[in-house]
């Protein structure tokens, strides 16, 4: 058996919530490389995902700032090293001068938004004079923008404590529709800040992550259906499909073809038929789209309407206003999202970052 170290195990525990000899054996299996022991734990069924939130070792500020007319938006992440700067009113000055520039210039880059100039000088000598004098190392981590096209909205979103952001760009065909794709969309913002949706469409996902995904998913289900088992709760039904676009117009006709052949086994009069057959392909989708649920805006059920997802509340409000309403941009910025602390050191981090 490899030597692995107990800090080796118990970092994997915390990433996974994993038991611990699961967690040893897993690195054992894998030589001790952690992100294989991740996937190897997630196959089995040990862990439902990497939990990136524990690891996140950032401080600091997400901003969004919003057109009064809604013709656009920016959001920004500046990270700190320790939440009492994030507080100190200098940092404060420095967020609300970079979230200006940014919104002004409608900037989607570090790199333009250190070409702009701010007190004189250009924003990477802003950004450094700021750093001196707060003593603390500043990162100005991520920026983006969303301008209308056309006829359209955008709106945004900040949790009031300042660590989740998001904008959503929303077009329609109708000026009467405007107002009413202001208030959804900022409805939507709130939405995807709680539910933590990684992209707007299925369309987004690979074929290749799908599979691999399903594959932990599936581990993930029958290992809870053991446990369900064991306390005589109903079971999981283990999915042969995971994402909307799995579901071919082919597999859509298979299974309406098999609800008909059993609506006929059951005696149900042909009569009545067309009137299940919706509620019941309706199921057979949301049964097999369940990464789609987890990870795209589209996909997941509305937390203000739990019975339709967001496509379908689109759809709704298409009919209610007469008119085409899509969303066409997605920006979600968490605090810290993908900063990995590995030996409890952010400032390293930032420190990375910055050279």
């Amino acid at each position: 058996m490899a030597d692995i170290p107990a800090q080796l195990v118990k970092q994997l525990r915390e990433m996974t919530d994993a038991g611990m000899m699961d967690c040893k054996k897993a690195l054992v299996e894998t030589n001790g490389d952690i992100d294989k022991a991740v996937e190897y734990l997630r196959e089995k069924g040990l862990s439902k995902a990497a939990k990136k939130a524990d690891r996140i070792a950032s401080e600091g500020v997400v901003s969004v700032e919003v057109a009064s007319d809604y013709s656009k938006a920016s959001i920004i992440e500046i990270n700190s090293e320790t939440d009492f700067v994030a507080k100190n009113d200098t940092f404060k000055e420095l967020v609300a001068k970079t979230a200006k520039i940014v919104y002004e210039h409608t900037l989607s880059s570090i790199e333009s938004l250190h070409t702009m100039n701010v007190d004189s000088v250009k924003f990477e000598e802003y950004l450094q004079q700021n750093i001196a004098k707060i003593g603390e190392n500043i990162v100005v981590r991520r920026v983006s923008s969303l301008k209308v096209q056309g006829s359209g909205i955008v709106n945004g979103y900040v949790h009031s404590n300042g660590r989740v952001g998001v904008l959503i760009g929303m077009k329609y065909t109708k000026d009467s529709s405007k107002s009413a794709c202001v208030e959804l969309a900022k409805n939507i913002c709130m939405h995807a800040a709680a539910m933590k949706p990684q992209v707007l469409s299925y369309t987004e996902l690979s074929n290749d992550f799908i599979q691999k995904e399903k594959v932990a998913i599936i581990a993930e289900l029958k290992k809870e259906n053991e446990e369900f088992a064991r306390l005589g709760k109903p079971l999981h039904k283990i999915p042969e499909y995971i994402s909307r676009s799995e579901l071919t117009e082919s597999v859509l006709r298979a299974q309406e073809e098999k609800l008909r052949a059993d609506l006929k086994a059951q005696g149900k009069p042909e009569a009545i038929w067309d009137k299940i057959l919706p509620g019941q392909m309706e199921r057979f989708v949301a049964d097999s789209t369940l990464l789609d649920q987890r990870m795209t805006l589209l996909g997941q059920f509305y937390v203000m309407d739990d019975k339709k997802t967001i496509a379908q509340v689109l759809e709704a409000k298409s009919k209610e206003l007469n008119d085409n309403i899509e969303i066409t941009e997605y920006v979600r910025f968490e605090l810290g999202e993908g900063i990995e602390k590995k030996v409890e050191d952010f400032a390293a981090e930032v420190a990375a970052q910055m050279q």
